[in-house]
């Protein structure tokens, strides 16, 4: 795994009127802070990568449908540099992945419906001056391709 990427596996609690899942608590070993929750959407195959924050810690959460979360870190100063990682993140495996600052992530829609990922960074969007680096999702020096892999 990445360095300083955790994952939390998240326990759903269900009876006659309904379910309650907690995602992330201030009193988790993992918490960092809090910046704000905000909720994004993709639609079936989309691909939205890749980006990394340089000072904001990101937590996502798939609450509804499936995603493909994927991570690389490009980091001089890491053990793992250059190392990708995937997760399947959703209605079908209930997880929290903690992102740290300046690993690339993306994710894509795997399920047959809308996904909707609720992510709770450490840090509020700036909008005059945003902590958010972009690269092209297919055309970049990541080792990675967003194609499905059969077989």
């Amino acid at each position: 795994m990445i360095k300083d990427v955790a994952v939390k596996q998240l326990r759903t609690l269900c009876d006659e009127r309904g379910r309650l899942m907690e995602m992330l608590r201030c009193d988790d070993p993992i918490y960092k802070g809090f910046g704000q929750v905000y909720l994004t959407t993709a639609y079936p195959g989309v691909v939205k990568a890749w980006h990394y924050h340089r000072l904001q810690w990101d937590h996502f959460v798939v609450v509804s449908g499936m995603m493909k979360v994927v991570l690389y870190d490009p980091r001089d100063d890491s053990p793992t540099r250059g190392e990708v990682n995937e997760f399947f993140l959703g209605e079908n495996n209930q997880i929290l992945v903690q992102i740290p600052p300046m690993v690339y992530h993306g994710f894509k829609c795997i399920s047959d419906r809308e996904a909707i990922v609720i992510n709770c960074p450490t840090q509020p969007y700036q909008y005059k001056n945003p902590d958010e680096y972009r690269v092209d999702p297919h055309t970049n020096d990541i080792p990675y391709s967003w194609a499905r892999k059969d077989g």
